[in-house]
């Protein structure tokens, strides 16, 4: 069974990686940081602190770069993007609820 591809979690660009993401490796479509926490396989908002590694040391941004030891590239599907603003939001439960 293939592996799936990394993909940025910001914008769903696929990510080719050769060797370790560096702290400032960035998605090269939407500049997203990509050695952060919602970029990570163990980066999970139902764990405590938001990440599955027990041992990480806590980080309280988890979207800019930092120097976690314990990052890896997610390869999970890409969440849909977060609305930009209130006005995206609003729009988006009109849209769905017909108003």
């Amino acid at each position: 069974m293939k592996e799936k591809e990394p993909r940025c979690q910001s914008c769903g660009n696929a990510i080719v990686v050769f060797g370790a993401v560096g702290r400032r490796d960035a998605c090269p479509a939407c500049g997203a940081d990509l050695h952060a926490c919602v970029q990570c396989e163990f980066y999970d908002v139902y764990s405590s602190n938001q990440c599955r590694e027990p041992e990480a040391e806590r980080v309280a941004d988890k979207e800019p770069a930092n120097f976690c030891d314990f990052f890896r590239l997610s390869r999970a599907e890409v969440a849909e993007p977060r609305p930009a603003t209130a006005k995206d939001a609003r729009s988006k439960l009109e849209a769905l609820f017909k108003k």
